[in-house]
């Protein structure tokens, strides 16, 4: 995530998913639904004892355990079927929404369709203007 982050990777790109009262998903399309290219996919860190609760921010990957890019979803609700073991290896979760859950939480109930083939894409386009890191001391 760092790393698609400091290359300005998310700078431009849509939340494609939001299914509301489960999570919304971002990191791997343009506003025209153009997949972004990716590097290789990364190890699946599920079992670092960290739960999808609301508010944690999780990689996205296909039915392959270690198949994350750069595409991650805000949870938003509790998804314990989500975490490791419950179902099969789980989603990592890796950061927690610390302000702006309200924004999470408007994303949530925006209408959706299904769009080039994929379900629950918002109407209308939900983009990401800039994403910049900041490090606080715990």
């Amino acid at each position: 995530f760092l790393s698609y982050a400091n290359d300005g990777f998310y700078n431009g790109v849509i939340f494609h998913r939001v299914i509301k009262d489960y999570m919304i998903q971002t990191g791997g399309f343009t506003e025209n639904m153009v997949r972004k290219a990716v590097k290789e996919p990364i190890k699946n860190e599920a079992d670092n004892g960290v739960f999808n609760n609301r508010g944690t921010v999780a990689m996205a990957r296909t039915a392959q355990v270690n198949s994350a890019t750069s595409q991650f979803f805000i949870n938003t609700k509790n998804n314990h079927f989500l975490n490791n073991g419950f179902r099969d290896f789980g989603y990592a979760v890796f950061a927690n929404v610390v302000s702006g859950m309200e924004v999470v939480d408007a994303i949530n109930l925006v209408e959706t369709s299904r769009t080039r083939g994929m379900s629950d894409v918002p109407v209308e386009p939900i983009i990401i203007k800039e994403v910049k890191i900041s490090y606080t001391k715990p």
